[in-house]
């Protein structure tokens, strides 16, 4: 079947203004496995607008040779809010605007309504249960009425999400290396998708707290297992974010290597047929997310990094310094910033002028730190 294309609109915020969403759609409706990937939901991180662009026309091949088995869709851009937010001739699109939330945090909680509609209803056949969440996920994500723009762009997508065996919420750092964000449970699950993608850091939080994109699909699973012990109901949405290094990492390259990699992946997993070829080595295992330092700056300043991307640091070195323009003695105008941990340093910030308490880096290691446990895990 030919891939279509729709084009929904998003309900308007102002007289005159209307946007849409671009939405590719491969295979027969209803065909399993289902696939649901999305860019840029963070609309100023770049890499993975490309990276669709490459992947649609990878699977433009491949429908056209007659190799789509399952149902994919595919969102080349998954907030036109943000990507029309420049101020200054900055692009301003991790947070709305309006609103000054974040795009990818506070999606919609279905575990609670979807509870509630199954009540008496599941059974001791696991696929026949499966089959009952996602009705009841729909039923839930229909009867909600967005009233505004943001509302409405999180129940659209949130609706052509919430039924995939895949899901996979393209982002991208600072300065970064390649990993990605999912649940434990879904560990070695997504083992393949880390392999093909090169990740250096898989990093696994249940739940990381301010309700993702990705956890908005696969925590109601889990959740939803523990309210209804006598009832077999698995894990059948596997939804991960990934981290396509950094925001500045943007060429054909990289991007057609990516699309190239989640195209294997898609073959893998049964969507698109074709043989993928060997599985690379992995590159990392996967480690808590509360394992991750994140290292922050006491005070306003220039930093100076000491150590680059990609590096193995121990607890105690210095990972950047932090300068006062303005110290009298210009010996005394800088301050340490030094890892609390062992391990690698996945992440870095791109703009070296920092204002208090942003993370500058990330170091993850193996081992839980006290400073990241009961907290909020991510960053806003």
């Amino acid at each position: 079947m030919p891939r279509r294309t729709d084009r929904p609109p998003l309900p308007s915020q102002a007289p005159g203004t209307a946007r849409s969403l671009t939405i590719h759609r491969y295979g027969t409706p209803g065909a399993r496995p289902k696939a649901y990937v999305q860019a840029a939901l963070h609309a100023d991180e770049t890499p993975a607008l490309l990276v669709q662009h490459h992947l649609t026309r990878l699977l433009d091949d491949a429908d056209a040779a007659g190799e789509i088995t399952g149902e994919i869709v595919i969102v080349p851009y998954a907030n036109p809010i943000g990507l029309a937010q420049f101020l200054n001739a900055r692009h301003m699109g991790r947070h709305e605007l309006g609103s000054a939330g974040n795009f990818n945090r506070n999606w919609p909680d279905l575990f609670e309504p979807v509870a509630d509609r199954l009540g008496g209803r599941l059974t001791a056949d696991a696929e026949a249960n499966v089959a009952l969440v996602r009705k009841a996920m729909a039923e839930t994500l229909e009867a909600r009425k967005p009233g505004t723009e943001l509302e409405g762009l999180r129940v659209l997508l949130a609706r052509e999400a919430v039924d995939a065996d895949l899901v996979l919420d393209l982002h991208c750092d600072d300065e970064a290396l390649m990993h990605l964000f999912t649940i434990p449970a879904h560990w070695p699950g997504c083992a393949d998708l880390a392999a093909e993608l090169g990740c250096r850091a898989v990093l696994l939080a249940d739940p990381a707290s301010g309700n993702p994109f990705d956890e908005a699909f696969s925590a109601p699973w889990i959740r939803l297992a523990a309210r209804f012990p006598d009832h077999p109901i698995p894990p059948a949405c596997l939804s991960a974010t990934v981290e396509l290094r950094g925001s500045a990492d943007v060429s054909d390259e990289l991007a057609g290597a990516d699309a190239a990699a989640l195209l294997r992946v898609l073959r893998r997993r049964g969507l698109v047929a074709g043989d993928p070829g060997p599985l690379p080595a992995p590159l990392a295992e996967a480690t808590r997310l509360d394992a991750m330092d994140t290292l922050n700056t006491p005070a306003a300043g220039v930093l100076s990094y000491k150590v680059a991307l990609g590096a193995e640091v121990a607890e105690g070195d210095v990972i950047a310094e932090l300068i006062d323009p303005a110290a009298g003695d210009p010996a005394e105008g800088r301050r340490r910033i030094v890892s609390r941990t062992d391990g690698l340093l996945l992440a870095r910030r791109l703009h070296r002028y920092a204002l208090p308490g942003m993370t500058v880096a990330k170091v993850v290691g193996n081992r839980t730190l006290p400073h990241r446990t009961g907290g909020y895990l991510l960053e806003d």
